[in-house]
Order: structure tokens, then sequence, then C-alpha cells
């Protein structure tokens, strides 16, 4: 749990400073552009990700501010969380109680999960918006995940360009043998996922998710790992004479997932916006409680503007699961008065446009 945060020269905030302590529930509130979503990006830095903007370290600076920024949080152990960017450097900095630490390091001290308003059509939109989110949550309970992620982005380019360049077939097949493995490691770990998180999934709201892809489904099967990766490697192989582009081949990087919601019979893309927002965050709040589970690591939750589509129904039992989830909320909205019912919940009021952030008492 956050028990202070302290934002420096970061976005459109000089200096902003919030005292949560002993708080479950934080609510942000104020008009358009007034930095609360800041707020919560500023936490979400803290994941080791580019966060939920996924914007570069040199754009988070407040406009017209000399050296960078920096975000400062103490936690309820009273271990004390730094995160500093200089204008010039290539990447932030992490310190943890003054000690300059790699950015994986946070990850040991709290987890980070966050819904904006960019996944309203999550389940409707493009399947690689989905791996990623699939992928994001993977992370946050597998912290290795993004880096096999990444590597199978790089190899996927990597052989692209070899067969484009006709490389020597020895170096091709020592690139896609690497290829072969990360991909059986990363089905493997959504299919591990997606199994400890239906469980949870199931006891919230009776439904699963489905995962769909060339790996995951042979290894759904049952099939053995190192036979589906020898089967990649043939297929990688035989395909090379017409692949010349890294998106053209199947594979991890074109997988999928659905939600299947039993009470309804029907897949998550077949309901309404407010019944999807609502799955949505029934799939978060059964992430947390899966990682409370699995880690006696806190975890941070961050929603941005995510009560459109609700009605009030829906809006009071999703406030009622939240202060019931073992996690600290961080929540925006523009109207405070549909946020009132939040309980354990301290306020905190963004206003006068870009310029500042007052604590409400």
């Amino acid at each position: 749990m956050i028990n202070s945060l302290t934002l420096t020269n970061f976005r459109n905030h000089t200096s902003s400073r919030i005292n949560s302590k002993g708080h479950k529930n934080i609510v942000i509130t104020g008009p358009n552009g007034s930095g609360k979503t800041a707020i919560l990006e500023a936490i979400s830095i803290m994941s080791g990700t580019n966060g939920l903007r996924g914007a570069p370290m040199s754009e988070l600076s407040r406009i017209n501010s000399a050296g960078g920024f920096s975000v400062y949080a103490t936690l309820d152990n009273e271990t004390s969380l730094s995160i500093s960017y200089n204008t010039g450097d290539s990447r932030r900095k992490l310190r943890i109680d003054d000690d300059s630490m790699p950015l994986s390091a946070a990850a040991k001290l709290i987890r980070i999960i966050w819904l904006t308003p960019k996944e309203d059509r999550l389940f409707v939109e493009s399947a690689s918006d989905r791996r990623a989110f699939l992928d994001r949550l993977i992370t946050g309970f597998d912290p290795i995940h993004s880096g096999r992620v990444a590597r199978l982005s790089k190899l996927l380019s990597e052989r692209a360009l070899a067969l484009k360049n006709k490389t020597d077939d020895n170096w091709l097949k020592i690139i896609e043998k690497q290829l072969s493995e990360v991909s059986a490691s990363i089905a493997a770990a959504r299919i591990m996922y997606a199994a400890s998180l239906n469980y949870f999934l199931e006891l919230e709201t009776n439904a699963q998710i489905v995962l769909s892809g060339w790996f995951e489904s042979k290894l759904a099967t049952g099939q053995n790992c190192i036979d589906v990766e020898k089967e990649y490697l043939d297929y990688l192989s035989t395909n090379r004479q017409f692949v010349s582009e890294k998106m053209i081949i199947d594979g991890v990087h074109k997988s999928d997932f659905s939600i299947f919601c039993n009470n309804l019979n029907m897949n998550a893309n077949m309901l309404s916006a407010g019944q999807q927002k609502k799955l949505l965050m029934l799939m978060i709040i059964s992430n947390v409680k899966l990682l409370n589970a699995k880690t006696n690591i806190p975890v941070i939750i961050l929603l941005d503007e995510v009560i459109s589509h609700l009605d009030s129904e829906s809006r009071t039992d999703l406030f009622n699961k939240l202060d019931s989830t073992p996690a600290q909320v961080w929540i925006t909205g523009t109207d405070e008065h549909i946020l009132k019912n939040i309980k354990n919940a301290l306020f905190v009021s963004c206003m006068n446009g870009y310029t500042c952030c007052k604590l409400k008492v």
C-alpha cells in the first residue's frame, strides 16, 4: 500500500503530494486536463514499464521545467521508492531506500495493475491489443514474462531480415531454434496463467478465459512441449520460401483470447458495452485475488475513468467488490457525486487546470 506519493515536475504537476496513509481507496476527481491521469501514470511507471500511456520518459517532464522529473512513494512498511529521470538520460533510475536498484526490483515490493479508457473496447478491437493486455497481466504474476515477449519480437524481426538478406542457413537455424523455444515458453505461461485465473474468474462471474493460437491449442491438448517446439521449428523451416515479413507466419505473436460467459452462453465480444466493462473489471479483481493467493506482494489497482457505461447498480456492486479486494485502489473520475459511495476512501481533488493537486478532507 502506498502511504504517500510525491510528484515533482511530472506532466502538469509542479509539486504535488498525496498523503494516503491508512486509506485503502484513493478517489481522484477534477475536470478534464487537471492532472488526474498523470497521478495514476506516475504510479504506473513504478512497475518497470513505460506506464499506462506507454509514453517515453522524455515526454513525462513538465513543459518548461528543467532537468526532468521525479516520483517518490513511501509504502506501509516504511520502504521508499523513487523513480527519477534527468533530461539527456537514456533511462529512468530507481532507488529503494536511497539505494540504486534495477527497475525490475520494484516488482518485489509492489505489483501494479491498471485499466484505462483504452481498454473499453478490448473485446471487440484487435487481437494484438488483447495479447498485449493479457501479457501485461501475466507479467504482474511472472515478471520475466515481458522479457520473453520482447525477445520474441526481436527474433521475429531478425528472422525476417535474415530471409530478406538470404543469410547463411546455419544462422537462420539458430534464430528459428531460439524462436521456437521462446514461443513455447510464452504459450506455456499463458496457459498456466489462464488456468489459474479461471478458478477465481468462475467464482466471481461464472466466466472463463479461452485461449486460441497455434502453440496454445497444441499445448492445451496435452502435447509435449518439446515435441511442439520441434513441430514449430519444422513449420518455420518449410515456410521460409514465402516468408519475408514477420507477421505472415503463425505463432504466439498471433494468438488471441476471449472470455466465455457461461450464464449468458456467449463470448464477451457479443455483450453490451456496460457488460464488457463489468466483465473486464471482474477480470482485474480475479487477477488481484490470484496474485494475493500466490504471493505476499501488495497490489495496487489503477482505474482511470472506468465507470463509464456502468449503471447505478453495477457501480455499487463494483465499488463493493473493489473494497473487499486485497489491494489498494486509485480511481479517477470527473464526477465526484458518482464516486461518493466508495467506502474507506480518501478523496483527492485536482483543480486549476495544469497547476495543482489538492487534498480534499
